[in-house]
């Protein structure tokens, strides 16, 4: 079944490479964040993902998460008005223990099962 009124919502994807000795204090803060994140006007769900494979190098975890705002504007008004004070705290709390890539989607077409 394809769902409708998904056209136009943006994934913005965040993957995390954590060190393991911290992984406990980041993830209580990243459970924060993302609740934080999702008081934001526009952010719709989030979700943060256990990485299995490809597995995450020795002694580091693997996690990633996914935001699903309602539009481009919503995601562009949160790079502008939050994100630079937001990535701070984390670098500020976690310095080098963690390394995040982003990424970017538009979502096309949505299915689900009947």
């Amino acid at each position: 079944m394809t769902r409708e009124g998904t056209v136009g919502r943006v994934l913005y994807e965040v993957n995390l490479d954590v060190d393991r000795v911290v992984a406990g204090s980041f993830r209580a803060w990243l459970d924060a964040h993302a609740r934080e994140i999702l008081g934001l006007d526009g952010f719709l769900a989030a979700r943060v993902l256990d990485v299995r494979d490809p597995a995450p190098s020795a002694g580091r975890i693997a996690l990633c998460v996914h935001y699903v705002l309602r539009d481009a504007a919503a995601l562009d008004d949160y790079l502008r008005d939050h994100a630079p004070r937001m990535r701070a705290e984390g670098l500020a709390r976690f310095g080098g223990r963690f390394s995040a890539q982003r990424r970017v989607m538009d979502l096309a077409t949505e299915y689900e099962q009947p």
